[in-house]
């Protein structure tokens, strides 16, 4: 049994190894550094539609993606205590492979040129918003695949992804610069149909306290995740915003519909739960919540009572989703979404497009009056009507949902070979903080060396 313990332990290691040689390799023969970082004017035939023409402007959103990628998201899973430590670790797995292949496979759409991609700044903020959409889907499958699935997860979802982005935005001219769609609605529905291809019905028959634990080390891990959620995910929401002036309905909605849906929880959880107050985990759930709204409307909304009356709504839908909706999820549906990311991301993603979508029937040089050229080219050079825009804008929505669920199923068939999931006994012992879910059709309550499947590592 050691032996095969210590093969599993390996599989990992030998598959990252394999994975970043893979990776140096292309970068030595692909990569090279952009000329967008130059002062002089850009290529014609690169794609430097995104270009920030400040650096010295740029570079502060870098690093505000950056530890929104690094700490919120892994605060955010890290808040259920049975997952913590390990999936904490795996998130900055998955996101140090994610950020690499995202920018050689973006880099294939928008920066190849002459036979070589060029890196810029840009190429890293695009390439951590796709990794921001694996995190996602990572929080609907956690406890059900080990590292080795999450590496293969994020290969498939990384190229799915840029897909469904160059689709929406370069093919169609969809305005979604905080990711609504792209993102959001993406990643959660993603996540969900993997999930559902890996459902193990005897996960259901344990308590969902084991999920959500009460406990002081969870809350500290929410506060803090909160925290971040507060400082840097406006920052987040307008990163794609290529304008400075552009940024700032972005970034100032963003915050209107924060505090809103923050508002919204008090307001609702006690009229659902018996606590008087509500939990740090709830509470993080309704930031998210009205965030995620803002991705698409962000610098669409003309005033910010809009901005407050969607993150009110969405502060609701988001705790009754919990409440109501999840276990028709579980037990109708068959869905097993470990961190809730259904009413966290995909809900809110969709309703910020549908929202997103009214919007833009306003969207007129007498309502943005400069800002239309900046949010809407196509309408403003005369090429494309509002009511088209309006259209198209709404018909991404679908679009997007098609992709992320034939995507997802397909990730998760893969994921479900025998090969990739079996793990001895042995090694779950090894890794007691990490044990999750029993293979199916053996006793959820089984002991410990009858487990067979380990979450992480």
């Amino acid at each position: 049994m050691s032996e095969h313990a210590a093969a599993s332990r390996l599989r990992l290691s030998g598959l990252c190894f394999l994975l970043q040689i893979l990776l140096i390799l292309l970068f030595a023969v692909f990569a090279r550094y952009s000329p967008e970082g130059s002062p002089g004017p850009c290529p014609p035939q690169l794609n430097c539609s995104r270009r920030s023409p400040d650096s010295a402007f740029q570079q502060p959103r870098i690093q505000d993606v950056r530890v929104q990628v690094l700490l919120s998201f892994g605060l955010l899973v890290a808040f259920l205590s049975r997952y913590g430590p390990g999936s904490a670790a795996i998130s900055i797995l998955i996101t140090a492979f994610s950020i690499q292949w995202a920018v050689l496979i973006q880099g294939m759409l928008y920066f190849f040129l002459n036979g070589k991609i060029y890196v810029g700044a840009q190429s890293m903020v695009s390439a951590d918003l796709c990794t921001a959409a694996v995190l996602i889907s990572t929080g609907a499958v956690l406890g059900r695949v080990n590292p080795v699935q999450m590496l293969l997860l994020a290969l498939l979802e990384v190229t799915l992804c840029t897909l469904n982005e160059y689709i929406l935005l370069t093919l169609m001219g969809v305005s979604d610069s905080g990711g609504s769609l792209t993102i959001h609605t993406f990643g959660a529905y993603f996540g969900l149909m993997v999930s559902r291809v890996l459902y193990q019905p005897h996960k259901d028959k344990r308590k969902r306290e084991e999920q959500q634990d009460k406990g002081h080390q969870m809350d500290v891990l929410a506060v803090v995740g909160t925290i971040y959620l507060w400082i840097f995910w406006p920052s987040f929401t307008s990163t794609t915003t290529v304008h400075h002036n552009a940024e700032n309905w972005a970034v100032l909605n963003t915050y209107f519909s924060l505090v809103a849906s923050t508002m919204s929880t008090f307001i609702l959880s006690p009229v659902l739960y018996e606590e008087g107050t509500p939990r740090m985990v709830q509470i993080q759930d309704a930031t998210l919540a009205g965030l995620a709204v803002m991705g698409m409307a962000g610098e669409m909304l003309l005033t910010p009572f809009g901005a407050l009356i969607a993150g009110l709504l969405v502060g609701l839908i988001s705790p009754l989703g919990f409440r109501f909706f999840t276990p028709v999820l579980h037990s109708r549906l068959k869905i097993q979404d470990t961190c809730g990311v259904h009413n966290t991301h995909g809900l809110p993603g969709v309703l910020g497009a549908l929202l997103g979508t009214l919007l833009t029937l306003l969207a007129t040089a007498d309502t943005f009056g400069y800002r239309l050229e900046l949010v809407f080219p196509l309408v403003a050079q005369g090429s494309r009507t509002v009511t088209d825009q309006a259209f198209i804008q709404l018909s991404a929505l679908p679009l997007t949902l098609l992709l992320a669920t034939l995507g997802g199923c397909f990730t998760g068939a893969v994921l479900k070979i025998k090969v990739l999931r079996c793990c001895p006994a042995a090694q779950c012992k090894e890794n007691p903080g990490l044990r999750e879910v029993a293979e199916e059709g053996s006793d959820p309550s089984a002991s410990d060396k009858e487990l067979g499947i380990s979450t992480l590592v």
